[in-house]
């Protein structure tokens, strides 16, 4: 990475490519966005383009790892808070429904991207593929904590419940989509404090 010599810093170059990027990609996808355009938005040449990013591949990993950087950040902000598990996943439920609301959302970026990169060994692909899955282990463990007991068919459907208000949000009456899905949120968290605890279970979660 280019870095200003003075500061430690990404160059203002850098900067201005990633953040032009990210806006442009969010708002009208990848493979629709060429270099050219990048480069005439950021005002820099084609040249410093690649010297900060070989490739278009490289810039567009950049833009999803700065996609994950908010989304680690909003997690970590919920569960930073001295609140209980159940109201951490509720604060974090909340932060992903206001996000939902923003005017210009789009979806999921991560989302958004894999449809665009369906090969399942591409760098791309597998760069959402390893954001979902830290997504997934961070509820789980959240989950977790609300009871001790196995949490990943609950982290399974928080996480579908979220895909489907991202999807849905930029669709359909965002507010509507909100409730829907922070209501359900709450259904989860009752049926996963009271849903029987097989000694299968136990046994497996013992093994741990």
């Amino acid at each position: 990475m280019a870095r200003n010599n003075l500061t430690g810093r990404p160059s203002d170059a850098r900067s201005r490519l990633l953040s032009t990027a990210c806006r442009i990609f969010y708002e009208e996808g990848i493979h629709s966005v060429g270099v050219d355009r990048i480069v005439t938005e950021a005002q820099v040449t084609r040249a410093t383009f690649y010297r900060h990013f070989p490739s278009k591949e490289d810039l567009v990993l950049a833009y999803l790892d700065e996609s994950h950087r908010a989304e680690r950040e909003q997690a970590e902000a919920a569960l930073a808070a001295e609140l209980s598990a159940a109201d951490a996943l509720r604060r974090l439920s909340r932060s992903i429904a206001q996000r939902i609301q923003v005017p210009g959302f789009r979806g999921c970026a991560f989302l958004n991207a894999v449809a665009e990169y369906p090969d399942p060994g591409h760098p791309v692909h597998l760069a959402v593929l390893a954001h979902r899955q830290w997504f997934l282990d961070t509820v789980a463990q959240l989950l977790a904590k609300v009871r001790e007991a196995p949490a990943e068919a609950a982290a399974h459907h928080f996480v579908m419940m979220r895909d489907g208000a991202t999807a849905a949000g930029c669709l359909f009456d965002p507010s509507v989509v909100c409730e829907t899905f922070l209501r359900g949120v709450d259904v989860l968290l009752r049926a996963h404090v009271t849903a029987p605890f097989s000694e299968s279970d136990r046994v497996s979660t013992a093994g741990q």
